[in-house]
């Protein structure tokens, strides 16, 4: 597939999914858009083309493109009536870049094969400064010559594009990113919040990290909205704690023990508690300040 004038389909349109396809039109393709809500205008005015359903998307496209919250709403996009599944035709492509069950990605990969068609599962990371900047790390899975054809259409949303293993792989290490992603944040809250009630400036504190071995992504962007007090998502704790809760249920089947995440499913949690469910994953701090009765922007005492 040439990196030029493909048709594309895009269902799925919120804080990751207007810019990652609004990437794709600026590219020169033909975006056919399909969404819960309303297709944003700005993608429309771009040159995109509103759907009335994921079986119209599947019709006019050669590739659909699926960026959902849940499992269970990638089975709908999929398979309810009027879904991507009854407008596809032999040889056409479909790529979930949605972060669901490894488990279910395999029987929804093998009902979508069963049809004549491919199916990549190629979850992100990054967020949405990841999505607006077309910097995602995309991580996928799936047969390797599929993966090749599409790379080029993943490289207009993303710089670090890997093909992990074979089907539901992708969804595996997007499971293992979002371990690490949520005990980062769980660590830079901590280190945030001793610094700051022990008398220092956070803010100082956070750029003196980052030219050390602490430095990460999450220390600059989520350890800026941490101290700044910005709590719009981002990426809703909600949406979190469904990927540790895949991390967590995978852990019982396999036999594991992952007690650090099992703690920062408990923060995050907390934060629901208090109704944040959708505040930025950088919301955990809050419960952790709960914990402590002090918050990073005080003044200590």
């Amino acid at each position: 597939m040439s990196t030029h004038a493909l048709n594309i389909g895009f269902i799925g349109l919120g804080i990751m999914g207007t810019p990652m396809a609004g990437h794709l039109i600026k590219a020169g393709h033909k975006v056919f858009l399909h969404s819960r809500g309303k297709v944003p205008g700005e993608l429309t005015e771009a040159g995109g083309s509103a759907c009335a359903s994921g079986k119209e998307v599947a019709q006019k496209a050669d590739i659909v493109i699926i960026m959902v919250p849940d499992t269970p709403d990638v089975g709908k996009v999929l398979f309810a009536e009027n879904g991507v599944a009854e407008g596809l035709t032999r040889g056409k492509v479909v790529i979930d870049m949605s972060s669901i069950s490894p488990v279910e990605t395999k029987e929804y990969a093998a009902k979508i094969e069963a049809l004549g068609c491919d199916y990549i599962d190629a979850p992100v990371s990054g967020g949405d400064v990841g999505a607006k900047n077309a910097t995602l790390s995309i991580m996928c899975g799936g047969k390797n010559e599929v993966f090749e054809r599409v790379k080029p259409v993943l490289a207009c949303m993303g710089k670090n594009i890997t093909r992990v293993g074979g089907t539901g792989d992708g969804q595996t290490c997007k499971v293992a990113n979002q371990i690490v992603v949520a005990l980062t944040i769980n660590a830079v809250s901590e280190g945030l919040l001793f610094a700051a009630r022990a008398g220092a400036d956070p803010a100082k504190v956070r750029e003196a990290l980052l030219g050390g071995l602490a430095t990460s992504r999450i220390l600059e962007i989520l350890g800026e909205r941490m101290i700044k007090r910005t709590f719009n998502p981002g990426f809703r704790i909600k949406l979190h704690q469904k990927d540790l809760n895949l991390a967590l249920t995978a852990a019982r089947q396999l036999g594991l023990a992952l007690p650090a995440t099992g703690t920062a499913q408990q923060l995050f949690s907390a934060c629901v508690a208090h109704g944040g469910e959708g505040w930025d994953h950088s919301g955990m701090v809050r419960a952790l300040e709960q914990l402590s009765n002090f918050e990073i922007g005080q003044q200590a005492e």
